[in-house]
């Protein structure tokens, strides 16, 4: 492995084990339950838009926070980039699941298969991040396990939402 790969990998480790990650996760899988009803295409097409817009959103929300707590000592250059770092997770946690869809929507997959998996892989990341985010600063298992199924159950609540809307 290359230097620049060694220093990508824990920056990229860092964003996914954001809240910004872990909510951006939880949003796609709403997002999806929303648009299930309707074509893979569709649910993309959504879950795109309105990660874009949250992102959006929290990054001139995180630019006006810091530049009211600083005064404007910051500076909008300088709380702008910050508020971006800080929000990334939650674009690069909707990447997983945006490309299930997309399978979907180019018929590789069946919609319905597409709708399906897409949630359940959200889920099963909450559950990684769940479980790697203790083990940063647990050795116990159960400890671990716990964290994973709790966070993961946000994506099985939304799993069992679907299932009771669109079944």
């Amino acid at each position: 492995m290359s230097d620049e790969q060694l220093h990508i990998t824990p920056r990229i480790a860092r964003v996914l084990m954001s809240e910004e990650a872990i909510y951006g996760l939880i949003l796609v899988s709403g997002m999806i339950v929303v648009s299930a009803g309707s074509t893979s295409l569709i649910a993309f097409l959504t879950v795109a838009i309105t990660v874009v817009v949250f992102y959006a959103a929290h990054v001139y929300a995180g630019t006006l926070g810091r530049l009211a707590v600083s005064e404007g000592q910051r500076g909008l250059r300088s709380s702008l980039g910050a508020a971006a770092k800080q929000s990334s997770g939650m674009l690069l946690a909707s990447i997983a699941p945006l490309i299930v869809l997309l399978l979907g929507t180019l018929r590789v997959i069946p919609d319905d298969t597409a709708l399906w998996s897409a949630l359940v892989v959200n889920t099963v990341i909450l559950g990684g991040l769940g479980w790697t985010a203790v083990a940063r600063w647990s050795t116990h298992w159960w400890a671990r396990l716990v964290s994973a199924l709790l966070t993961a159950a946000f994506g099985g609540i939304l799993i069992l939402l679907k299932a009771v809307i669109h079944h």
